[in-house]
């Protein structure tokens, strides 16, 4: 019994001498480690002062399709991160991503982040918002509809889309008028009637009570127009050339026949994220269905055919008219004898 005892007291003396040894050699581990954490929040902190010190520009944030390229408000490292847009990306390339983010190149920075696709497509028709296909527009040729609510138009001939960019429409106090309108007469370069300094590069208007037109203007990734439509000046170009122009009678007081039907609709979020922002987390946040803009467009459809095939009457008979004028003999007066 007496050396049961011994043993019991023995074994109770060795595991109370490793239980002190484990904490020991916990400690000095938990010591160890708590220094090597040290010693690496240290470095990377050194890292961080020392990339701030240089002022190089943020990475861009990987997230799927699109990735945000943060933009510091600090002007060096504005000038830093454009040197490495410029460098990483090509002039086109720049200019759809500019687009995709309602901007032009004058007012490339007027925004704290840039939304960037992952792959770059500089017709800008794999990002496209709108339909590729409306079925309600088959018998169309020519429209033209802008969306306030996303700050981008839509050209479509008979049903097909075939562009689409960016605008900055009307600001809160003064907005674009919605509905249908027509394209009415256009100008390569219009004065503003709101202030005679700004010069409005191929105008097209669209509601001529209103003033109210497309042109080229500069594109701040916001609605800030006095109700027109600003475009880039390649966009504005193009459907300057695009859309027919109304046909007046004789003497021009009054009008014959419409020119191109233009749809503008919907609501900006005013005060609330930009809508192209939402791209970050669901590449699809901007698309319109099929179903909403056939709810939309097919109110409209009869009476823009029955402008369409009435035009399309006044300028053959115009055409007839001329051709008919050009075969005419020029009766030469008789000589006095």
């Amino acid at each position: 019994m007496k050396q049961s005892l011994l043993y019991t007291l023995f074994f109770a003396l060795l595991l109370t001498s490793c239980k002190k040894d484990s904490e020991r050699i916990n400690d000095q581990n938990q010591t160890g480690s708590s220094q090597t954490i040290y010693q690496e929040e240290k470095s990377d902190s050194l890292e961080a002062k020392a990339e701030e010190k240089e002022s190089i520009p943020p990475a861009i944030q990987e997230n799927g399709f699109y990735n945000a390229f943060a933009i510091p408000k600090d002007k060096k490292k504005r000038d830093s991160l454009y040197a490495i847009f410029s460098k990483k990306y090509t002039e086109r390339e720049r200019y759809a991503i500019l687009a995709l983010n309602r901007l032009d190149s004058k007012s490339k920075w007027n925004s704290d982040t840039l939304v960037v696709p992952v792959k770059i497509d500089t017709t800008l028709m794999a990002y496209s918002p709108f339909p590729m296909q409306l079925d309600v527009l088959s018998d169309v040729k020519k429209f033209v509809v802008f969306s306030y609510p996303i700050q981008a138009y839509a050209v479509y001939s008979n049903g097909t889309l075939v562009k689409w960019g960016p605008t900055s429409m009307g600001k809160k106090a003064a907005q674009t008028t919605r509905g249908l309108m027509f394209a009415n007469w256009k100008k390569k370069l219009a004065i503003s009637t709101v202030k005679s300094e700004w010069k409005l590069p191929y105008n097209f208007n669209i509601h001529n009570t209103h003033g109210i037109g497309w042109h080229q203007y500069d594109l701040p990734g916001y609605p800030a127009s006095h109700s027109c439509l600003r475009l880039l000046m390649k966009d504005a170009m193009w459907l300057y050339n695009y859309a027919d122009t109304w046909i007046l009678n004789p003497g021009g007081a009054t009008k014959k026949a419409n020119g191109t039907p233009v749809l503008v609709f919907g609501d900006y979020p005013w005060g609330k994220r930009k809508p192209w922002r939402n791209l970050l987390n669901d590449p699809n946040a901007n698309n319109i269905s099929v179903e909403e803009m056939t709810n939309l467009i097919q109110p409209h459809v009869e009476k823009m055919v029955a402008e369409q095939t009435n035009r399309e009457k006044v300028a053959d008979s115009i055409q007839s008219a001329k051709a008919m004028e050009a075969k005419t003999p020029i009766e030469e007066p008789e000589s006095a004898n």
